[in-house]
């Protein structure tokens, strides 16, 4: 059976390519920005693309896609600039971010759709957010039977060190996030045969940055295979990093063959963002590799005429597609197993629906 659903805050479609991959009918999906939307559309052309201000849509127009069938999953990224850890640094409280808000937004589609299960993904600090707490009453209010935790992708398979919050919700039954795989996938195993930048054909591929003559002897110079800038003699240290007290110490590091990656960014054409560097090479990683290391396929299409910078935003704002299709795969079976299409779908959507 195709069990239908819908994607808010849809972004380059990272969310969507693991729902497909577990065999959900993605029948529409939310996303404002126009890049991003541009590439979901490439990739996931059965799927309408709402590209507008979802404060602006009304979620009664979603039903009529479902011709009158329940929707068995409601899906969704909210933006979560706001209360990130990177731009609350040393506060305590989220940043005032209008963003924020939006998490209400996938409460009211929650409130109008009603569907069978739902999936959330963001930023662990959005635990402490007094509108996630609000939003979690109100869909246990609603009915819901809920889980969340968080957790790291690398442990489900993903080639990356991410952590991230994941809450899962069912109206049949008890429902758990799905746990660790166990399989662990290192840069090697996903980007270490790839062809040269200088021979590949593929456009995506191309894409890194190029360096001043300076930049570049210092990136020579930082040892292969995971060294970093402190590994550079005292003449190439660059005068910001020599104060006292500047953290972010992976930048213009180089990853490690036989290790996962560091948590891919969007400043992850930008060695000076991060850990960014080829474990050999000597340069930053490509569009391409970035996006593969996020786990979207080899063949997955990205815009060539767009800045660069917003090209990277994209990628490292998805959600990694291998991450969510385990996720999507258990919600899958927890819908095989207690959702009855035969004599009693009639019962259970009355019990959904009222």
């Amino acid at each position: 059976m195709a069990y239908t659903a819908i994607d808010l805050f849809a972004g380059c479609g990272g969310l969507s390519e693991g729902l497909k991959q577990a065999n959900f009918d993605v029948i529409a999906a939310v996303e404002i920005n126009k890049y991003a939307a541009k590439t979901y559309n490439l990739n996931h052309r059965e799927t309408k693309v709402f590209d507008e201000d979802i404060r602006k849509l009304d979620p009664n127009d979603f039903r009529k896609l479902l011709n009158g069938s329940p929707l068995f999953l409601l899906a969704g990224c909210p933006p979560c600039q706001g209360f990130s850890s990177m731009r609350r640094l040393n506060r305590n409280s989220p940043v005032e971010d209008p963003r924020n808000d939006l998490i209400l937004e996938y409460l009211r589609f929650v409130e109008v759709l009603q569907p069978i299960t739902l999936m959330m993904e963001n930023v662990p600090s959005i635990v402490d957010y007094p509108l996630f707490k609000k939003v979690y009453r109100k869909l246990k209010e609603i009915g819901y039977n809920l889980d969340y935790d968080i957790v790291n992708v690398a442990e489900y398979g993903v080639p990356q060190r991410r952590k991230r919050f994941v809450l899962v919700g069912s109206r049949l039954a008890e429902i758990n996030i799905a746990k660790g795989t166990g399989l662990k996938q290192t840069v090697k195993d996903v980007i270490g045969l790839l062809e040269s930048t200088a021979v590949t054909s593929d456009p995506i591929h191309q894409i890194y940055p190029k360096h001043k003559e300076r930049i570049m002897e210092m990136i020579k110079l930082i040892p292969k295979n995971g060294g970093g800038r402190k590994d550079l003699p005292e003449e190439y240290i660059l005068s910001c990093h020599k104060k006292k007290g500047v953290g972010f110490s992976d930048v213009y590091g180089r990853l490690k063959w036989d290790d996962v990656s560091s948590t891919i960014t969007g400043g992850c054409l930008n060695p000076s963002k991060g850990r960014f560097l080829h474990p050999e090479e000597d340069r930053c990683i490509t569009a391409r590799e970035a996006a593969m290391l996020q786990t979207f396929p080899r063949n997955y299409h990205f815009p060539t005429d767009i800045p660069k910078g917003t090209l990277a935003l994209m990628i490292g704002n998805a959600l990694p597609p291998l991450f969510s299709r385990i996720q999507s795969e258990h919600i899958y079976q927890h819908l095989l197993e207690n959702y009855t299409s035969n004599e009693k779908s009639e019962q259970q959507t009355e019990l959904i629906y009222g």
